[in-house]
Parts: structure tokens; C-alpha cells; sequence
């Protein structure tokens, strides 16, 4: 039991490292911060970690998109996330963003 509880420990760690990561005015897919975390194919643990953080978190947890490039939060999340997004200079269409502009790191950088 405390291996599990250890390993688990870890990986949050890992990912809130990666996120810390994040620049100001990009995103990251859930997926993508799975992979910076060294955790391949880890996208729904990423989720769950995201959930579980304090609401008072500096981490920036908006920066986080799905695959598509939109925001998997339900009400009013969702209406927060965007609203940190275009403070950073992130625009959304049709309630999407431009992963081909947006996503970080982009393939030159890594």
C-alpha cells in the first residue's frame, strides 16, 4: 500500500513540475504534460491531478487543453480558464485554441 501511495505521490509531483514548466501565453495538452512529466499515455492521470489541486494554486492550470485544443471544464470553470487565457493573449475561435500557434513546447523547441 505504500509503494501505490508513494508512486502516486511521485507522479503528482512530476506533473505539477511539468506544468510549472508552462510559459506565460501557451498551452499544453493533457496528453503533451503527461509526456513532460515522463509519464507517456498518462493524460487522464493528468486530469485527475488538475482536480485535485487547491483552489488557491499558482500553478497554471488553465494553460491545460485537450487534444483538440479546447477546455474540458464544465461550467464555471470553463468561463475562468478562458478568461485567464485572454489575459495571457490566448484567443479562442469557435471555442478553440490554435494548437498550431498556442501549443508548447512547439516541435522546434523540444
Amino acid at each position: 500500500m505504500r509503494k501505490i501511495k508513494s508512486e502516486a505521490n511521485d507522479a503528482t509531483s512530476r506533473i505539477c513540475l511539468a506544468l510549472a514548466q508552462v510559459p506565460s501565453g501557451r498551452v499544453v495538452t493533457y496528453g503533451r504534460l503527461a509526456e513532460l512529466a515522463g509519464l507517456p499515455r498518462a493524460a487522464r492521470l493528468v486530469g485527475q491531478t488538475l482536480r485535485k489541486l487547491p483552489k488557491d494554486t499558482s500553478l497554471p492550470w488553465h494553460r491545460v487543453l485537450n487534444a483538440q485544443g479546447k477546455i474540458s471544464l464544465p461550467q464555471p470553470g470553463a468561463q475562468r480558464q478562458i478568461k485567464r487565457l485572454e489575459a495571457e493573449g490566448i484567443t479562442l475561435m469557435n471555442g478553440k485554441v490554435d494548437l498550431g500557434i498556442y501549443l508548447w513546447p512547439q516541435e522546434k523547441e523540444l
